[in-house]
Order: structure tokens, then C-alpha cells, then sequence
């Protein structure tokens, strides 16, 4: 038995109400439950873990649902009929794609440096609204809105973006955050993108939406924690 198997067993055995699971543990979660929500299957992923007796573990995936509450409700941008590109085919894009086609977005790309992966899941979601492309074949439509879902934030490296294809953007989003704006977020605002934010938001939004599933009917003041964060990152 691993040691995450073993930890979430004590944990749940010592009266756990619910846990948040982040990487690189969402896979093992995956594994490790009785059942899944569809959009955990979907995102091939677990983050949220809620006890259902004897035993039994519900696996769910609420990172999609935190981006699209942090990109209406905290930022107001309007998903419907909007143009979206997502950046990176890996398992965080992965994790949203669903609730964004959800919201009736026109159109949703997914652009990678290798098309296979892309490619993938366009074939896996199979809905008309999505597509895939390399980042070099990337054509960005005016007012999109643009998300990074690559790691290439963490090591500070730039996206390989055309700057005149990425100014057609009217709202850039990454799934990473810090302290200081990350590199994407850097490379957006010198292609003169004014509406331009990290994915601290997402982080409170995906852990507010499984709190609730563990406290039915909690209600929750996530823009007061944002604030919190945000004042604690910057000290």
C-alpha cells in the first residue's frame, strides 16, 4: 500500500469530513476511489475526495468549476459565445475543458507544441465547438480570451506565441500564480493585453466549491479569502 493510499485511509478513519488532493496525487486519487463524477472521469483526475461509509470514497474533480467561478464571478468574463484558447494539453487543461464547453463557449482551442495531445482530446470531448492546433498554427480571434494551462510559468520560461497573434486577445488568464505576475502573464501584457490575471482565484474557487460538497449548504466568502492570500503572497 503507498504512503498517499495509507495517509487518506487514516485520515478518513479518524474522522475526515472531506480532502482536497493537488499534485502529484490527483492520479493516485483517481485510483484510489469507489466512484467518480462524470467530470473527474472526464479530467482523468481526482481532486476532492468525500467520504460515503464503509469505506467507500467519492472522487470528484472541481478544478474546472473553480476556473469558470473565477472567471464570471470574480472577473467578470463572459464565457458564452466567447472565443476561448486554451494553452497546453496537459492534465490541467484536461480538468477544464468540460465546464467551459458547459458555458457555451463559440468556439474553445487547444493549442500545443506537438499536435498529438491536442489532437487526443479533441477526439475524447468530440464536441464541434473544439478545436486543436500547434502553438505556431495558432490563430488567436479578436476579443478571446486566452488560458494558460502549461507548468511553463513555474520555470519561468515564455510561451512560443506570435505577439501580434496573442495582442487579438482581450482577456489573458494563467492557471499559475505567485507573488510577482508569472511569465505568461508578463508576455500578455507586453502584447498590450490589458485584462490580464493568475490563477489564484481558481485555487480558492475549485477548494470552496469541494467544501461545500463536504458542509451541504455552506456559504462561502471566496473574495475575502482571495484577499487574505493575496496580502500574505505579498509580504
Amino acid at each position: 500500500m503507498s504512503r498517499f493510499r495509507r495517509t487518506v485511509a487514516e485520515f478518513f478513519r479518524t474522522g475526515g469530513v472531506g480532502a482536497n488532493v493537488t499534485v502529484p496525487f490527483k492520479q493516485q486519487a483517481f485510483d484510489l476511489v469507489t466512484y467518480v463524477t462524470t467530470r473527474a472521469q472526464q479530467a482523468g483526475a481526482v481532486n476532492t475526495l468525500v467520504p460515503l461509509g464503509y469505506g467507500q470514497l467519492l472522487g470528484d474533480n472541481t478544478d474546472g468549476i473553480g476556473l469558470v467561478r473565477d472567471l464570471q464571478t470574480n472577473l467578470q468574463q463572459k464565457l458564452t459565445n466567447r472565443d476561448v484558447i486554451i494553452l497546453g494539453a496537459g492534465g490541467a487543461a484536461r480538468g477544464v475543458i468540460a465546464p467551459l464547453i458547459e458555458q457555451g463557449v463559440a468556439s474553445l482551442t487547444i493549442a500545443n507544441r506537438t499536435i498529438e495531445k491536442a489532437n487526443l482530446l479533441v477526439e475524447q470531448f468530440a464536441q464541434p465547438s473544439l478545436h486543436a492546433c500547434r502553438f505556431d498554427q495558432l490563430t488567436i480571434p479578436t476579443g478571446a480570451l486566452v488560458i494558460n494551462a502549461t507548468s511553463a510559468s513555474l520555470s519561468g520560461q515564455k510561451l512560443p506565441l506570435k505577439t501580434n497573434e496573442l495582442a487579438h486577445a482581450e482577456c489573458a488568464y494563467d492557471m499559475m500564480y505567485g507573488a510577482q505576475p508569472t511569465a505568461f502573464m508578463q508576455q500578455a501584457q507586453q502584447a498590450g493585453i490589458t485584462a490580464v490575471h493568475d490563477g489564484l482565484g481558481m485555487l480558492v474557487e475549485q477548494a470552496g466549491a469541494a467544501f461545500q460538497m463536504w458542509h451541504e449548504g455552506a456559504e462561502l466568502d471566496t473574495l475575502k479569502v482571495i484577499q487574505k492570500l493575496r496580502e500574505s503572497i505579498g509580504e
